[in-house]
């Protein structure tokens, strides 16, 4: 063994962490080799001993690639044993730069890859591809990812007051009773792609549409049977509203009460409805949801379950043949299957709060955009 002065020397950390990847019965063939080769280049060997043992490379490359993974290894430590397809193009950052790329977009996020290089071009003055930017931040404890969307202005209190008011009255509800969640949706006529299984050779593609017609619905849905009523129109309003409601008293004409949940639509408070609601012979009682609380109105959930059986991945070539199945899932899908549905279209509240996620400024994405 000719042995030289050492090209590096671990710290008992370093080589404990080492010497266990080696032991490791599965392990990639290239982090094995690299670990050895460092406990090797620790234990005095020479690079070019080295490479003959693990057969690094060519006989004449062979140290040059020794000498790119010493530098590597110097800016990104352990990690670096990781890195599959790490080359010195990429560029290697300093401990301090690491943890300074990490401290910045723990505070601003990054919409794309592109903006990881842009921040690490212009701090670090280190070039970095798209896939090596990813690789970086999946290191350093990234992942991409979509965020939450929550309801901006959402009162906590007035929420749990309203999950309150509902358990109360279901609690008391008499047999001759119901309770209904109301509200209106739009479906566009478009093409809406959604992942789905495909075989890996195939290039899947979705015809799209260049209509902007819509339906315009307006239902109101019992939790209990899945009774789903509902008119269809031009337009959303207050003559729709009660034309909604007049069908809804019609198909329960047993019923002393029945309860109306739904949100606070401007139509839903129009002055040319009081008259007919405050009438004596009224079976619906109107409750209010709290302001900017979709996610309290099950009916939403309805409306997606709708998007998945009926539009995810269909194309309608004509706005008829649109409005023919938006229309067939709520006259025969839903009452046929409905038992399907009722895992997704529940009652089951919940408050909404932002406390507990890091919430996305504006400022955060203009300091990482250069806007």
């Amino acid at each position: 063994m000719d042995k030289q002065t050492k090209l590096v020397t671990l710290t008992e950390e370093q080589r404990s962490a080492l010497q266990a990847i080696c032991r490791q019965r599965k392990v990639d063939a290239l982090v094995w080799k690299r670990a050895r080769a460092f406990l090797l280049l620790d234990a005095g060997y020479d690079a070019k001993t080295i490479c003959e043992i693990l057969d690094i490379g060519p006989t004449v490359l062979g140290p040059t690639v020794l000498t790119e993974w010493r530098f590597a290894f110097a800016g990104a430590g352990l990690s670096f044993f990781g890195l599959k397809d790490y080359r010195q193009r990429q560029g290697h950052l300093s401990v301090e730069q690491v943890r300074a790329t990490q401290a910045h977009f723990t505070e601003h996020s990054a919409r794309n890859a592109d903006e990881v290089c842009a921040y690490i071009l212009a701090e670090h003055d280190q070039s970095y591809s798209a896939s090596g930017a990813a690789k970086l931040m999946r290191r350093l404890g990234f992942i991409y990812k979509k965020p939450q969307s929550l309801p901006a202005q959402a009162d906590e209190i007035k929420q749990a007051a309203f999950i309150a008011h509902y358990e109360a009255l279901m609690t008391g509800l008499r047999a001759d009773e119901m309770v209904v969640f109301s509200d209106a949706v739009h479906p566009e006529h478009q093409s809406r792609p959604a992942h789905g299984w495909f075989h890996k050779t195939q290039k899947i593609a979705l015809k799209a549409t260049s209509g902007r017609k819509r339906l315009n619905i307006q239902g109101a849905l019992d939790l209990e049977t899945f009774q789903f009523t509902f008119v269809e129109s031009e337009k959303i309003n207050a003559q729709t509203t009660q034309q909604m409601l007049e069908k809804l008293e019609a198909k329960n004409p047993t019923m002393t009460a029945i309860y109306v949940f739904l949100d606070n639509a401007r139509y839903h408070h129009a002055k040319i409805l009081q008259p007919w609601l405050e009438r004596s012979e009224r079976q619906v009682k109107l409750h209010f949801l709290p302001p900017y609380a979709p996610h309290l109105n099950p009916i939403e959930r309805l409306w997606g379950v709708m998007h998945k059986c009926v539009t995810h991945n269909r194309h309608y070539a004509t706005f008829d043949q649109f409005t023919e199945a938006i229309l067939g899932f709520f006259r025969k899908t839903l009452p046929l299957k409905w038992r399907a549905f009722t895992h997704t279209v529940t009652d089951n509240f919940r408050i909404i709060s932002l406390d507990g996620y890091k919430v996305i400024s504006a400022r955060s994405v203009q300091l990482n955009s250069g806007v």
